[in-house]
């Protein structure tokens, strides 16, 4: 099919021209004459023939000829040299010439591989530059298309040279490293992106040709093929799998059960939460099969590889990727179905095999559910040669309808590939260029363009169609972009569109890349943002500690963004924020002594001097009390010609602030107008944004147990008295003249700037830290749940073990670990020296050192504690009353004995066995299968948060102390943690800033200033917070009740020291003695009868 006006006007050369410049070029004396002669010939050809004078002159034999001839050496260089020069020129002048190349009777590829291995280093390097010159001339479909195949042909063959082999794998691990995410332009980024996801796509196949290369004999090859495997692990993007990579290519490279069984074990304590696509199952697929249907495989690491199986199957949301790989799959887990030996195996294998089933589509192996069938080469085929018929009036000449034939399903294979990443406006490029010699230039271009509307048709028909908006409205940001955090892509090719005046609010799970995003903004790093000098931005943050000795005035006039603005014009802006001018006003405060909330007004007067027109706030909100956060939210809405950005997680802030919502839905921004109500409308599943209680995530707390000698919930359990305490070297003291108490009823909030001493007033509650003045009384019997501010430092040390190992190691003795490892309870040199000292009761035995106390009981309205003596036996011990002891200095003795018996009391209810924490764990939100086999380790943050929580609870405390939740939980879990403090029975004391968190639990706050608190109680509690509560519901009521403002600081129920009554017991009748013996003796003889090893029952006074 050759068309007069697609061959050049330069008239067709001889074939004895062609003849001489090969001859030139094989037998040119030097490489660069060889060259020249080789460029010479490449250009005649292109401005003449053009490819077809490649089949026509037999180029392309002679070619193979020369390479393949062993005695002349200087002829396979020339050879090389000729191809290079052929695959440096044709590609981008003649597209089509890549056919030729690549697939037309085998291509020319093997050749040039071959030659790596040749003796001659001057052949080696022009068969180098052959294959550079190629690999740098094709498209990302091209390569997928036409250059991986020719490899992998390359690779299946048994006959290749091992030079070739690590050439061709080199190669392969080339086209994955330039797939690579980075932050390049769009369109080379966009070209990465098509490269990757094909290749991705290529995966199933690539992987086992690579991994036979891992295991050659060749040690080269084994290397390269490593390094290549390292390279296509990077085509997956995904999250989940990432970090267990090495491991997975480890056991790849030494095929034990060993490292199988490592393997496994790594990926079943992975949570899977990113949709799973067929890169991922392409790499995890063989190992999971390997491990099914190796019949030495133990029942664990089966059960762990059904777990694994099910919970990718989930994940997979493309019935036709399901397809591809889960039939290789379901006949293994089927098998353990059948014949796994354990009871539990076979319950998950069945589970497994359904969620396979429901995973692949019906039955019958049809798409349902509204599945999008993806397009096939056959489809572009059929679309193709119908527009060529319409276009052009020509018919393919027998002597190339082959070469017509070869082209067509080349180009058909690089559009599918286009329309299936949808891609669409990529067509044109992977059409015209490859038919404009074969048909007449117009035509070419009227066939891609035709070919390319029919597709994006169909996309449109399959996807929907992209809504314009046109609101009247100025728009002065309108831009497509991506967004990565080193390897990490948080936004993939998606727009943000910011109209003057409107305020957007940023949504999206931690670690979505809200804060990332604002960063790139701000400094100017987002592609296609308009520059600083077209839009002015500002990222307002409260974050002035470099220059804290400056004045405010100073601070804003040093700022080398304001110049230029004169000091008066400074002090104007200044005092509209609220800094007051003058000798003695605000503005001539040190910038360190500022609060969270004038720290923002400083950073948003700097905002209004340089005139932005775009604000960005993150977390605007923390730090500020109720008033600032009033006056932030009237200053955003009453500058109208300022654009605003904001990220925060308080709700009824974005509510009442925002005017449109971006939510990141799938690594895009999904624009939704209206504030916060509005999108949860539109979009339910988002309501934790908005309520607490409409979370997803769910915490139960267990029960408080009972404290002796308190039956009043408003009875103070923990005081502290005219508490004073100074750090040492401070000038003044961190808190002065406190005093304070707490119930069981309590829901207190402490709240107060950094600094403050919210932390130390904690420390001194819960016995941390001692007063040097006052003091603090408890409950000898109360139980403590702490979690502090950071509170992933609790497991920190365990994350080689299970959830439930940590559990079990933590109370195994019967106390709490971690409250004997608090530095108030480690012995200091002064207390070791106190444990040397001796007593002298005035009893007439003399002093005697203390070894331990023993035991505890009551006496009058406290207790007495059995004293052992160092080396005395213990029928010399002695009853020494609590206050004597504390009075002798032994405060940390009677606090150690008092937290086990506590400890040993919460822990009666408890039995410390694997199905009872499960059971635990599971009130605490936490997957029994996860806190049972995952290690601690491969736990995501929320989840160690939770391991922490249930850790904390498990001694049932009757006192819950929270230093800033909100820090360390999403929002889905500050839903869930919400929740059950509302319904949970003890007391309850945080730190937060989080308005919202605070004023829907805590209707009592402390305000800690200057050292002192100041007590706020009977607040209102925002019950609206919560979604359940409404008036008369028992979720209302309860929440009331339970968060009642205590009565205790109020004085009402002091009663002097803290004295809790015990119980008497009531004398017996002799009658009741005599019962109590038969009962007793009954008991006994029913034991005697018992099986042997059957322990004696307890003589107890009850009728049991």
């Amino acid at each position: 099919m050759i068309s007069k006006s697609s061959i050049p006007s330069s008239v067709a050369p001889t074939q004895e021209e062609i003849s001489s410049l090969l001859d030139t070029t094989f037998k040119a004396q030097t490489s660069q004459a060889s060259l020249d002669a080789a460029y010479a010939l490449t250009n005649l050809l292109i401005n003449s023939v053009g490819f077809r004078g490649l089949q026509t002159y037999g180029i392309l034999e002679e070619t193979r000829k020369a390479a393949a001839d062993k005695k002349d050496g200087s002829r396979r260089e020339s050879a090389m040299i000729l191809l290079g020069a052929l695959f440096e020129r044709f590609p981008p002048a003649q597209s089509v010439s890549e056919i030729v190349f690549l697939v037309q009777d085998g291509g020319v590829i093997a050749p040039v591989l071959d030659a790596l291995a040749d003796k001659g280093s001057v052949v080696r390097e022009s068969a180098q530059y052959a294959l550079d010159a190629l690999f740098a001339n094709l498209t990302p479909e091209s390569m997928v298309v036409g250059f991986l195949p020719a490899l992998a042909k390359y690779l299946g063959k048994r006959s290749g040279k091992w030079q070739g082999t690590v050439g061709a794998y080199e190669l392969i691990g080339r086209m994955a490293d330039k797939a690579k995410l980075g932050m390049g332009s769009r369109e080379e980024e966009n070209i990465k992106d098509v490269l990757r996801e094909s290749m991705g796509r290529k995966l199933a196949g690539l992987i086992p040709i690579v991994e036979a290369g891992m295991h050659d004999l060749k040690a080269e090859v084994g290397k390269q093929a490593l390094k290549t495997m390292t390279s296509l692990t990077t085509l997956l993007s995904n999250d989940d799998v990432a970090p267990r990579i090495p491991l997975l290519i480890k056991t790849m490279q030494n095929p034990s059960t060993e490292t199988l069984q490592k393997a496994i074990h790594a990926l079943s304590q992975t949570t899977f939460v990113a949709i799973v696509t067929s890169p991922v199952l392409a790499l995890l697929t063989p190992l999971l099969e390997r491990s099914l249907n190796t019949p030495s495989t133990s029942q664990e690491v089966l059960r762990q590889t059904v777990v694994v199986v099910e919970n990718l199957t989930k994940l997979v949301h493309d019935p036709v990727e399901a397809r591809t790989f889960l039939p290789k799959l379901k006949p293994g887990v089927q098998g353990v179905k059948d014949r796994a030996s354990l009871p539990e195996v076979r319950e998950l294998a069945t589970r497994a095999v359904n969620i396979i089933n429901k995973a692949m589509g019906d039955d019958d192996g049809n798409i349902s559910n509204g599945q999008i069938v993806p397009t096939t080469s056959e489809d572009v085929l059929k679309v193709l040669e119908r527009e060529i018929k319409l276009h052009s009036d020509l018919t393919a000449e027998p002597k190339e309808s082959d070469f017509w034939g070869l082209t067509k399903a080349y180009i058909a294979d690089m559009v599918k590939e286009d329309v299936i990443l949808r891609e669409v406006s990529r067509i044109c490029l992977s059409t015209e260029p490859y038919l404009k010699q074969l048909v007449k230039e117009p035509q070419a271009c009227l066939i891609a363009q035709a070919l390319q509307r029919h597709f994006i048709d169909e996309d449109h028909r399959k996807f929907g169609q992209p809504i314009k908006e046109d609101t009247g409205e100025v728009e002065i940001v309108n831009t497509d972009f991506s967004l990565a955090y080193g390897g990490m892509l948080l936004l993939s090719h998606t727009n943000i569109r910011l109209l003057k005046g409107h305020r957007y609010g940023l949504c999206g799970r931690n670690g979505a890349g809200k804060s990332t995003l604002m960063r790139s903004i701000a400094e100017g790093k987002l592609e296609g943002f308009p520059s600083k000098d077209q839009l002015k931005t500002c990222f307002v943050e409260h974050n002035q500690g470099e220059d804290a000795d400056l004045s405010i005035l100073e601070f804003i006039s040093k700022d080398p963004a304001l110049a230029a603005t004169g000091r008066e014009r400074i002090s104007e802006v200044l005092s509209e924020v609220g800094f007051t001018a003058g000798p003695h006003g605000r503005q001539q405060d040190r910038v360190g002594s500022l609060s969270g909330g004038w720290k923002m007004k400083l950073a948003l007067a700097r905002a209004m001097l340089m005139g932005a027109d775009v604000l960005l706030l993150d977390e605007p909100t923390n730090h500020l009390d109720v008033s600032n956060v009033k006056w932030l939210q009237e200053y955003l809405k009453s500058h109208t010609e300022i654009t605003s950005l904001l990220v925060s997680h308080d709700s009824g802030f974005l509510d009442e602030v925002c005017t449109d919502i971006y939510h990141y839905e799938a690594k895009k921004l999904v624009c939704y107008p209206g504030n916060l109500a509005a999108f949860v409308r539109v979009k339910p599943e988002a309501k934790s944004y908005y309520t607490l209680s409409a979370s997803q995530v769910q915490f139960k707390f267990p029960s408080p147990g009972i404290l002796s000698g308190v039956k009043s919930s408003t009875r103070a359990i923990i005081r502290m008295t005219n508490c004073s305490y100074t750090y040492p070297g401070a000038s003044k003291p961190s808190l002065q003249d406190v005093t304070c108490a707490l119930t069981l009823s309590s829901r207190t909030a402490i709240i107060g700037a950094n600094g403050a001493g919210k932390s130390t007033l904690i420390k001194l509650l819960t016995g941390e830290t001692i007063p040097q003045l006052g003091r603090v009384e408890k409950h000898p019997n109360l139980r403590i749940g702490y979690i502090k501010q950071h509170a992933l430092e609790h497991v920190e040390m365990h994350m080689e073990k299970t959830p439930n190992q940590y559990l079990q190691w933590r109370y195994a003795n019967g106390d709490d670990r971690e409250v004997l490892m608090k530095q108030t309870r480690v012995l200091t040199p002064e207390d070791k020296a106190q444990m040397e000292k001796y007593v002298d009761l005035k009893d007439g035995k003399g002093g005697r050192r203390i070894e331990n106390l023993m035991g505890r009981q009551k006496w009058k309205k406290s207790f007495q504690y059995e004293v052992k003596w160092v080396n005395m036996i213990p029928k010399h011990n002695s009853q020494i009353s609590r206050e004597t002891l504390l009075e002798l200095g032994f405060d940390k003795l009677v606090q150690e004995f008092d937290d086990h018996e506590a400890s040993r009391e919460g822990l009666g209810f408890r039995e410390l066995q694997p199905k009872v924490i499960s059971k635990h764990f599971e009130d605490i939100g936490l997957d029994p299968e996860i806190a049972n086999h995952n290690e601690i380790s491969g736990l995501s943050g929320g989840q160690k948060v939770k391991v922490v929580l249930a850790g904390a609870m498990w001694n049932n405390p009757h006192l819950l102390v929270l230093d800033e939740p909100t820090n360390y939980l999403d929002r889905d879990s500050l839903g869930g943690l919400a929740v059950a403090i509302r319904e949970y029975k003890g007391g309850v004391v945080m730190i937060s800033h989080n308005e919202e968190f605070v004023g829907a639990l805590c209707p009592e706050q402390w305000h800690v200033a200057d050292g002192r608190v100041t007590h706020k109680g009977h607040l209102a509690v925002a019950m609206d917070r919560f979604e359940d509560s409404r008036p008369g519901s028992s979720a209302a009521s309860s929440a009331v009740s339970s968060a009642a403002a205590s009565a205790v600081n109020s004085g009402a129920e002091d009663g002097g020291d803290m004295k809790f009554r015990a119980k008497k017991k009531k004398k017996l009748t002799r009658a009741q003695i005599k019962d109590r013996e038969v009962r007793r003796r009954l008991r006994h003889i029913e034991w005697l009868n018992s099986p042997k090893g059957t322990p004696h029952p307890p003589d107890t006074d009850d009728e049991a």
